[in-house]
């Protein structure tokens, strides 16, 4: 599951959950995947993304260090954290591990980089 995915999901819709936003993300495994690297790619996603989310999971996986924690528009103006972004949303893979739902604790497994959010019925 690359970290991009990861901001994108959410436990909001189990019964009773409000917002269910940002998963706790425990790694067990991950990878790092090259990428063929797109600026173009990268600004036009930085719009759509929780940036305190990316933060959140760049700390996850041992890079939190490598982007500002506030967002600004001189951000897509520097290269340097450009690339950095990339490597973070799109080159660092989980393979193993779990997200948990911050506000029911619900438990949703990460197997062979695929997260599994299916839920029981009694949870919808």
């Amino acid at each position: 599951m690359k970290l991009l995915t990861y901001n994108f999901l959410t436990s909001k819709f189990i019964r009773g959950v409000k917002v269910g936003y940002p998963l706790k993300l425990n790694v067990v495994q991950k990878e790092i995947k090259s990428a063929d690297y797109n600026q173009e790619f990268i600004t036009r996603m930085i719009p759509r993304l929780d940036w305190a989310g990316v933060c959140f999971a760049a700390e996850q996986v041992g890079c939190g260090g490598d982007i500002p924690k506030e967002f600004s528009d001189q951000i897509t103006g520097d290269a340097e954290v450009m690339q950095r972004l990339h490597h973070i949303l799109l080159e660092i893979d989980i393979i193993e591990g779990n997200l948990q739902c911050p506000e029911t604790g619900r438990i949703f497994p990460i197997s062979n980089g695929i997260p599994n959010m299916l839920l029981n019925e009694e949870e919808v």
